[in-house]
């Protein structure tokens, strides 16, 4: 079981700038890769991580790597692309331009030509890339009891994780439903994170492998300006309700 997990939303992409969602699989803007250079400066964890974790979206792929140098230049430590973690909507922006693990490996040189990278890009495992993954449609729906059912999956699965520090390099809106932080108007079509914000969680102490939740550190939530959480318990009802409907239905292997 991990003992902290370091979760960072992708750097600014060209869809955020010019609000035009149909841009498929968009790409990270000049700004969005200062933001990774200067969030790669400021982490304190290069050296004690053991695993990245990042979407298979373009730019995801492109923070974990430019933020994350340090830490990938070490031969012990894998980068590892998990489906899971793709952003919730069906527009384009949203949906991964490779349909299968060749297809995005095919990319990856194109991606990084105008960078310069500590470790071989040859370390980015797409294994887990299954087809189908960026269909949009049954597991992978954007359908809210869907989406949650695939955070609850992802838990489960990192909680069974041997390594001690992680990083997964993901989507905002995504994010609030792998958290169940719900602290936003609607985690279907926003977010409350900045592009390249970094915060901290740790499995409950009630996590099992069947049944694994997180909670944001004091540390994390003080670099915000926070105090201790506050949860609305209607929220929290709805959904536990769907995590139970998700349970029911047997995720795709």
């Amino acid at each position: 079981m991990p003992t902290k997990i370091h979760l960072v939303r992708h750097a600014q992409g060209f869809h955020n700038v010019t609000h035009d969602y149909s841009i498929r699989d968009a790409v990270l803007t000049p700004k969005g890769k200062e933001q990774c250079r200067a969030l790669s400066s400021t982490f304190k964890y290069h050296q004690e991580v053991d695993i990245i974790f990042a979407s298979p979206l373009r730019r995801t792929i492109q923070t974990a790597a430019l933020s994350f140098g340090p830490a990938l230049s070490r031969p012990d430590v894998p980068f590892v692309l998990h489906p899971a973690l793709q952003e919730v909507g069906d527009m384009g922006s949203d949906k991964g331009i490779a349909d299968s693990k060749e297809d995005l490996k095919r990319l990856l040189p194109e991606l990084f030509a105008d960078d310069k990278l500590g470790f071989d890009i040859e370390k980015i495992d797409a294994s887990g890339v299954m087809e189908g993954w960026n269909s949009k449609v049954s597991y992978w729906a954007y359908e809210k009891q869907a989406i949650s059912r695939r955070a609850a999956d992802f838990r489960n699965w990192l909680y069974q994780r041997p390594e001690a520090q992680v990083v997964v390099v993901t989507h905002g809106a995504v994010a609030h439903f792998l958290t169940e932080d719900w602290d936003v108007e609607d985690p279907m079509i926003g977010t409350a994170y900045h592009n390249c914000e970094h915060r901290e969680f740790v499995f409950t102490p009630e996590s099992t492998a069947e049944d694994a939740h997180v909670v944001e550190t004091q540390e994390s939530r003080a670099r915000r300006g926070l105090g201790e959480p506050e949860t609305d318990p209607h929220v929290l009802e709805e959904m536990k309700t769907m995590q139970e409907q998700a349970r029911t239905e047997k995720a795709p292997a």
